[in-house]
């Protein structure tokens, strides 16, 4: 149930920090904290250090030209578009930073590598941990992205941040090795530059995408492979250069379907099926919008599982049934987003909802976001068995205790290593490793 932003179509955000001079500092101030202590509240920001850095940096004076309203409520801010429409960087939802400070444990002194440099603000708050004995590389492949992050620092203060531009999935191996390394972006898989310059104790800090949902991963080194210390749930845009992958993401005028395999999207079919008369069915089993497990159950097993994102007047005419809504603000305007996920199959879609007589849909961030109600599927096209193979799923994962991140342990082998899973494993074999998921605490 991803949760990231995704695309529409215009231009990016104006650089520059001039206009952030008219705001008021006081104002200013005082929201910060407020945010600040909301992040608390949600156990976003759970030590010291995190909530010292939080404190002290000031998000306005990375996103200007935003609205003190938007720049310090608990969200993402949409910076710029690519040339397909769709974004390629934002400034990152507050609480998800806070939450992937705290799993990367960062002490005074470290030296940090990030890729994805946006708007700057994650490297000034990383900048603030590490202190004045520490170092901060940035990375970004937009050098407009790079000249205004740069400006940014500067303006809060942050001059020792070093901002390169370049692919982010070469690592950075002037200043290496480094004690972390953080992306925040989503990546499909650990490259070669990201284990080479991760120093013997370090580590590597990842929105790793499985097979289409993400899990934000921490991994140190354990007997020749990485081991997953921390996992949390998350949703980024994914690493663009070299290191990418091909596109997961298939548009279909104000409907992107986001899949691992976007060649088995029939583009023609599955807008006659959207346009055609759907059924409603339930599966009997209770879920909260904000459990992600379910959709990790099905990436492993559905090589359709998709996610599925509506914009504009798609998401408010309520053109697919939605588990989440939401509106973001930027320069160019307000763009409102729904979304859900599913199944994709060669004669028919089907597509999570909430019962079709709920009062109304999930807005992300709304109490009934983390409230429990019955799944049902919208299923679109001309048959049924993709519907009933896919409760079938639904309903073995209630019945396997419904598997969560809570004691899931993700092993990254390098490809050239061999290692033969045990029974009970789920393997996921990348371009240079070959991941192993299993749950030996339970969850």
């Amino acid at each position: 149930m991803d949760q990231s932003l995704n695309n529409p179509a215009s231009n990016q955000l104006p650089t520059g920090v001039s206009d952030s001079l008219l705001i008021s500092a006081d104002n200013a101030s005082s929201r910060l904290q407020r945010l600040v202590d909301e992040l608390k509240r949600k156990e976003c920001i759970r030590t010291p250090g995190v909530e010292a850095a939080f404190r002290a940096v000031p998000r306005h004076l990375f996103v200007p030209g935003v609205s003190l309203d938007d720049v310090y409520a608990d969200k993402a801010i949409p910076t710029k578009r690519g040339p397909d429409g769709g974004f390629i960087s934002s400034s990152s939802q507050p609480g998800i930073m806070a939450i992937m400070l705290e799993q990367l444990a960062l002490a005074p002194g470290h030296r940090v590598l990030e890729v994805g440099a946006g708007t700057g603000y994650n490297a000034a708050l990383m900048a603030h941990i590490v202190g004045q004995t520490g170092q901060v590389v940035t990375v970004d492949i937009e050098d407009d992205l790079v000249a205004a992050a740069r400006a940014h620092l500067a303006a809060a203060g942050f001059e020792q941040v070093r901002v390169v531009c370049g692919d982010g999935g070469l690592g950075y191996p002037d200043d290496a090795p480094y004690d972390r390394i953080i992306l925040t972006v989503g990546a499909s898989d650990i490259t070669p530059g990201w284990r080479e310059q991760l120093r013997s104790g370090g580590r590597l800090l990842l929105p790793l995408s499985i097979k289409g949902p993400q899990m934000c991963v921490a991994f140190e080194r354990a007997d020749g492979h990485l081991e997953s210390v921390s996992i949390e749930e998350c949703g980024f845009m994914m690493l663009r250069g070299a290191f990418a992958g091909a596109s997961r993401r298939v548009r279909l005028g104000e409907i992107t379907i986001g899949i691992v395999d976007p060649s088995v999207v029939d583009t023609v079919a599955v807008t006659g099926w959207l346009m055609a008369p759907h059924r409603d069915r339930p599966t009997g089993i209770r879920v909260k919008a904000s459990d992600a497990s379910l959709s990790h159950w099905l990436a492993v097993r559905e090589p359709g599982y998709c996610s599925v994102i509506a914009e504009g007047e798609a998401a408010e005419r309520a053109m697919l049934p939605a588990l989440w809504r939401r509106s973001y603000r930027w320069s160019a305007g307000t763009v409102r987003m729904a979304g859900t996920s599913g199944v994709l199959g060669d004669h028919g879609l089907c597509l999570f909802m909430r019962p079709p007589d709920a009062p109304s849909e999930a807005d992300a961030g709304a109490d009934v976001w983390g409230q429990p109600f019955e799944l049902f599927l919208r299923t679109f096209g001309p048959d049924d068995a993709l519907a009933d193979r896919t409760i079938d799923h639904i309903r073995a994962w209630d019945a396997a205790g419904r598997p969560s991140k809570e004691g899931l342990r993700i092993r990254a082998y390098p490809k050239e290593a061999g290692y033969r899973p045990a029974g009970g494993e789920v393997v996921v074999d990348k371009r240079w490793s070959r991941l192993v998921l299993d749950w030996p605490r339970g969850g």
